[in-house]
Parts: C-alpha cells; sequence; structure tokens
C-alpha cells in the first residue's frame, strides 16, 4: 500500500513557492512538519486557482488518477472563487457546492477521505483595528456542505481570524509577507501583502490544520 498520502488541492495561500518568491510560502509546504512521518504530503494547490479553474485545467483528474483508499484530499478553496473572470468565478451557495462536490465524489470514488478547509483569513483590519471580513458566504457555504455531505471540516477562516485578531494590526503582519524595501533581495522595492503567508505564518497555520486534524480524529498516520 505505501504511505498514507495527503493530497492538496487549493489556492495560493496553501500552494508550494519557488526560491525567488521567498519568504512568501504556502501553509502546505510545511504541513509535513507538523504531522506523523508516517504521513506523505504531496501539495498540488496552484496559485490563483478557484474550485472551479482547478477542476477545468485538469489538476484534480491528475490527483484522482494518484491518490488510493486511505488517502486524504484536503480541499481549499474560496480566495479566488469570488473573482468576477469567467474561467474563476462561483456564487457560494450553488456553482460552489458543484465544483466541491466533484472533489468530494471524486476522492470517495477512490476510496480516499477528503476534508473542507475554509479560505485563509485575510489580514485586513479598519481604522479602528477591527478585523474585516473579506471572504462574503463562502466559508459559511462550505460548512454546509460538509455537514451535509457528511465531510470533516476545517474552519481555517475561523481559526486564522482569531489569531490576527489576537494578535492585532501590527503584530500580525509577522505572519505575512510584509518586507521593508531593501529587507530581502526578492523584493527589493518591499512589499505589504495581506493575504500570503511567510514561512513563519506559513508554519503557523500549518499548525492549526494539524490541531484542526486532531481534534476531528482524522485518521492520519
Amino acid at each position: 500500500m505505501g504511505k498514507q498520502t495527503i493530497y492538496l488541492a487549493g489556492d495560493s495561500t496553501m500552494a508550494d513557492y519557488p526560491p525567488d518568491s521567498y519568504p512568501m510560502q504556502g501553509w502546505g509546504n510545511k504541513l509535513h512538519l507538523c504531522i506523523p512521518d508516517s504521513v506523505r504530503v504531496v501539495n498540488k494547490a496552484m496559485c490563483g486557482r478557484s474550485s472551479k479553474s482547478f477542476i477545468e485545467e485538469g489538476r484534480l483528474e491528475e490527483i484522482l488518477r494518484m491518490i488510493k483508499p486511505g488517502d486524504c484530499l484536503f480541499i481549499q478553496f474560496g480566495h479566488n472563487d469570488s473573482k468576477e473572470d469567467a474561467e474563476r468565478h462561483t456564487s457560494p451557495w450553488s456553482t460552489y457546492h458543484q465544483y466541491l462536490r466533484q472533489y468530494i465524489d471524486g476522492a470517495r470514488a477512490k476510496g480516499a477521505h477528503p476534508v473542507l478547509i475554509s479560505p485563509l483569513c485575510r489580514r485586513h483590519f479598519d481604522v479602528d483595528g477591527l478585523l474585516i471580513s473579506t471572504h462574503g458566504d463562502y466559508p459559511r457555504s462550505m460548512e454546509a456542505l460538509a455537514v451535509q455531505e457528511k465531510v470533516p471540516f476545517i474552519d481555517l477562516c475561523g481559526r486564522s481570524a482569531v489569531a490576527f485578531k489576537e494578535m492585532g494590526d501590527a503584530k500580525s503582519r509577522e505572519w505575512l509577507t510584509w518586507l521593508r524595501p531593501g529587507e530581502h533581495p526578492n523584493y527589493p522595492e518591499g512589499i505589504e501583502d495581506n493575504t500570503h503567508l511567510n514561512e513563519q505564518g506559513a508554519e503557523a497555520v500549518a499548525g492549526m490544520v494539524a490541531d484542526a486534524i486532531t481534534k476531528l480524529n482524522l485518521k492520519i498516520g
């Protein structure tokens, strides 16, 4: 049978990044640090994809050719499903569900275990220092689908929002790709990115996912 494998399907907040993007990194890159060594992680997340475009580019099909009984498919979309372009847009209570069901049904047909993960919270604070929700109905919609389909659900949106609120505006920047001009050669003009994690943030968020795995009693390892 070989090692149990967790396949990751998602967007840029989950994806691996090349060296020239360092320190930007998706949490999927760090998940292996937070789970048993007996489990392999295959990160197929891709920047800019929605639940729709990931499928239409053949990326889910690629995973389903490899996945085997007992493996897991972690599914995190929502960041790009709200985009207006036809290639990516889904409606939270209709087509979003239709596409997510293809991941669920595809994994189950192979004897694997789907897990739905709500999109990582964006780090957006208002002038009063309050965190602003930017994902609309997508997290709630995913949770509703998880209940309906009896799929384990990790509320990463909620968990990360709690963490950002606790850290506050200034300290929460330590998890995101915020760099001053000249601070890093990959970003000579600096960068203030409130969506994409850095290495520290990626490891912290991977830890959140691992903690949720434990609390859900998922069969990992």
